[in-house]
C-alpha cells in the first residue's frame, strides 16, 4: 500500500464487531493505522450498532471511540457536501456513497475500500474503489 492514501467505508469496519468470521479476519489483516475514515463513517458504525445490531450504547460508543483512536479522522464541510452532489449526479450513486467518495477525493485518497460500491470503479481518474473481499 505504500504511496496510496486509503479511505475505509463504514461497511468494512462493522465487521470488527463480529466474534469470529472470515470477513473479520480479512478486515483485521488489511487495516493500517495510517488509513482514513470520516465523521460519517464513525456515525454510521455507531448507528448500525445501535439500530441494526441492537448493541448496548456503551459497546457501540466504545467501537466508535476505537475507530477514532485507530484511524486518521476527516471531517465533512460545505465543500465536501457540494462535491458529493456532483459525484452523485455524475456517477449515479447514492448521496451517502457520494459523500464517502467526496471526502476521500477531497483528501487525496487513491483507494477506497468498500463492500457495497462497484469494485474497480475509478472516480475522477483519482480514486479506485476496491472490495477487499473479492
Amino acid at each position: 500500500m505504500t504511496g496510496n492514501k486509503v479511505f475505509i467505508d463504514s461497511n468494512i469496519l462493522i465487521y470488527l464487531l463480529e466474534k469470529k468470521s472470515s470477513k473479520k479476519l480479512k478486515v483485521t489483516s488489511l487495516l493500517q493505522p495510517d488509513f482514513y475514515i470520516s465523521t460519517q463513517v464513525v456515525a454510521e458504525n455507531i448507528s448500525v450498532c445501535l439500530r441494526k445490531l441492537k448493541t448496548p450504547k456503551k459497546i457501540a460508543f466504545q467501537h466508535g471511540l476505537g475507530l477514532l483512536k485507530q484511524f486518521n479522522l476527516l471531517t465533512i464541510d460545505e465543500s465536501t457536501l457540494l462535491s458529493s452532489f456532483e459525484v452523485s449526479t455524475k456517477y449515479q450513486l447514492s448521496f451517502w456513497d457520494s459523500l464517502i467518495i467526496a471526502t476521500a477525493l477531497q483528501h487525496q485518497c487513491t483507494i477506497l475500500y468498500s463492500e457495497d460500491m462497484q469494485d474497480g470503479l475509478i472516480i475522477e481518474k483519482k480514486l479506485t474503489i476496491k472490495n477487499p473481499f473479492k
